[in-house]
């Protein structure tokens, strides 16, 4: 189960660097979906869920402000401005409409995404990506369920941490000393 974003934004350039950056990074579990425009986004909106929505402000159409009070309205699906708009006044509006975040152009790609993941965490329940997969084997980590070959493996609570431990770090070294400190 991928983890799908709405990216509201009218520059082309910021929207390709952001999906990019956020497909390669998340190995493709996390989707970016783009709209143009404020009107774009609401319409996507009415038609889908999210599990986050990042806002640029000024945008043609409805703009970002207007969008969030639309958003905050039905849903508390999270919300993050992504804006060029950097005054005290339009940071405490962003926030008094309902917004989670509010990030001022330019940003660091890396710390939207690490800011993102975590109103991730913190909406889904702090699981971000609900199945780890290794070949045949597969953990949802929603259901606490394992199977291998699509068959149900039954295991016993600390083998289901170590496999789940092991399924974190798949392609790392992991000695012995530490599967204990951990398990």
């Amino acid at each position: 189960m991928e983890t799908c974003i709405l990216l509201a934004e009218d520059d082309a350039q910021i929207r390709e660097i952001i999906t990019d950056y956020f497909s390669e990074k998340s190995e493709g579990k996390i989707r970016i979906i783009c709209a143009e425009n404020g009107t774009d986004a609401l319409d996507m909106l009415r038609n889908d869920e999210f599990d986050l929505i990042l806002l640029d402000i000024m945008m043609p159409g409805i703009d970002g402000f207007s969008l969030c009070r639309e958003i905050r309205a039905k849903s508390d699906v999270p919300v993050m401005f992504l804006t060029a708009r950097a005054r005290e006044e339009d940071l405490l509006y962003g926030y008094e409409l309902g917004c989670d975040d509010y990030v001022i152009k330019p940003f660091s790609l890396a710390a939207v995404y690490a800011k993102c993941t975590a109103l991730l965490k913190r909406a889904n329940g702090t699981i971000l990506i609900p199945e780890l997969v290794c070949g045949a084997i597969r953990m949802n980590l929603r259901t606490l369920t394992v199977t291998a070959n699509g068959e149900p493996v039954a295991l016993a609570p600390k083998e289901f941490a170590l496999l789940k431990y092991l399924l974190e770090h798949k392609n790392w070294v992991v000695s012995r000393d530490m599967l204990l400190d951990r398990i």
